[in-house]
């Protein structure tokens, strides 16, 4: 779970989680490392080598759910990716690209980011954009919508990097 579990989707928040996140220091060496809510433990972020992962929105779980109710579930989150991509095509004016997490990385993955997010089951294909015109030095933003499991709630993501995300999935 993410300190983001049963909060609503908001697009003006998470617009500015990802700018804010932007913004943030991103460590140059050390041990990738995740964040907990200081009450409750949940995933907050992970900071690594020229890295951050945060949480932007989680659904319910989907434990029990089925048919036509999972259905609704899963286009209410992609219409929620959509959203947010478009915003943020239209903030930066930038056009986005898609780099595909697909199988070949889940056997292998290619260093970090990528290593974190498999482990963090963060698989879904990053949307991405850079460098971002508004961060401050050469930054790169990803989004992605992931899911672990059937049962487990649906998940965005906002990824930001100083090194270019390039399509590993050849490799």
């Amino acid at each position: 779970m993410t300190a983001r579990m049963g909060e609503p989707f908001d697009m003006g928040r998470v617009v500015s989680a990802v700018e804010a996140a932007l913004s943030a220091p991103l460590p140059e060496s050390g041990p990738t490392a995740d964040e907990g809510e200081p009450d409750t433990g949940e995933w907050v972020s992970t900071r690594g080598e020229g890295f951050l992962l945060i949480p932007l929105w989680e659904s319910a779980a989907l434990t029990g759910v089925y048919g036509r109710e999972w259905s609704d579930a899963e286009a209410t989150a992609e219409a929620h990716l959509s959203a947010v991509v478009r915003e943020l095509d239209r903030r930066w004016g930038l056009p986005h690209r898609t780099v595909t997490m697909g199988p070949a990385l889940l056997g292998r993955p290619a260093g970090e980011p990528f290593r974190t997010l498999v482990a963090k089951d963060c698989n879904g294909d990053l949307t991405v954009w850079g460098p971002v015109p508004a961060a401050p030095g050469a930054r790169w933003a990803a989004v992605s919508l992931n899911q672990s499991d059937g049962d487990a709630p649906m998940m965005l993501t906002a990824l930001i990097t100083d090194r270019p995300l390039t399509d590993v999935t050849g490799l």
